[in-house]
């Protein structure tokens, strides 16, 4: 378990000096995070010590929630007199990202032929 648990604080510690660096505007553990992702994605497996320490991560990741409510809590008049602009904000970022998905999904997704828009567009170039 403790070389999973290094192997996730290596990653998060690139993603800072990364962040701190190079892209101040995105959080080091985020990128940290798709550091790691792409590192288990060339490697095509996930180490048992690293699995086990994502499944108790993963296991316990409601307790994380436990302070934000209380912040939530904290907030509430606030959050009274700007509701018609939260409730704006949050419904179109909901819809933004469901579009935005779908036409992701459509223009990567194969058509009758078998092949993705992309790569036919790819294909035509060729020939």
């Amino acid at each position: 378990m403790i070389p999973g648990l290094l192997q996730i604080l290596l990653f998060q510690g690139l993603g800072e000096i990364i962040s701190k660096l190079l892209l101040p505007f995105l959080p080091g553990p985020v990128i940290g995070l798709v550091l790691l992702l792409l590192w288990l994605m060339y490697l095509k497996d996930i180490n048992t010590s690293l699995a086990s320490v994502a499944d108790t991560f993963s296991r316990y990741l409601g307790l994380l929630f436990v302070p934000a409510a209380v912040g939530i809590i904290l907030f509430i008049p606030q959050l009274q007199q700007n509701a018609l602009t939260i409730v704006t904000a949050l419904i179109t970022s909901v819809v933004l990202a469901a579009l935005s998905s779908a036409l992701i999904l459509r223009w990567l997704s194969p058509d009758q032929k078998g092949h993705g828009k992309k790569t036919r567009e790819i294909k035509d170039l060729h020939d």
